[in-house]
């Protein structure tokens, strides 16, 4: 039997998730860019017109802060799904490694300290792995230091 992963407001946020993906999609087209371009030029041809009025500056002033406004919202929108995905992708790698640490398996959900302590231990790996003049292997923290250990014990 599978399990049904699908959150309980998925079909409300269905229209907005769509929604949001498109005009996402849509904003890095050449034609976004040629439309904006435009605007601006549209804007700036309109000036002596308007005599460089106030209310003519205030026009795309006003503009351009809503349209910044919004698409801060769905870029960032866009940057934690690409970043989700791409989490869960190390995920599946780590858990699917017979070799890997699965300590590593949703990492991006630490405290600032836990990262630092870990930062630490994969520094103290490289480390390992240069004494060893063997940057091509691999193993777990703790075989490095173990190895370290036996390696320092023979040397004495």
């Amino acid at each position: 039997m599978a399990v049904d992963f699908t959150p309980p407001t998925a079909a409300r946020s269905n229209f907005f998730a769509r929604f949001a993906g498109a005009v996402t999609a849509w904003s890095g087209t050449t034609q976004a860019f040629c439309l904006a371009l435009g605007t601006v030029l549209v804007w700036a041809v309109t000036g002596p017109l308007f005599h460089y009025s106030e209310t003519w500056q205030l026009v795309i002033n006003t503009g351009t802060t809503i349209i910044t406004f919004l698409m801060v919202f769905l870029i960032q929108r866009a940057q934690n799904k690409d970043s989700l995905v791409l989490h869960l992708k190390l995920n599946e790698l780590i858990a699917a490694h017979k070799g890997a640490s699965n300590r590593l398996i949703n990492a991006q959900d630490f405290s600032e300290q836990e990262i630092n302590l870990l930062h630490g231990y994969f520094s103290l790996l490289a480390e390992k792995a240069r004494q060893d003049h063997d940057l091509g292997r691999t193993h777990s923290v703790e075989e490095a230091e173990e190895n370290h250990q036996e390696k320092q014990k023979a040397h004495r």
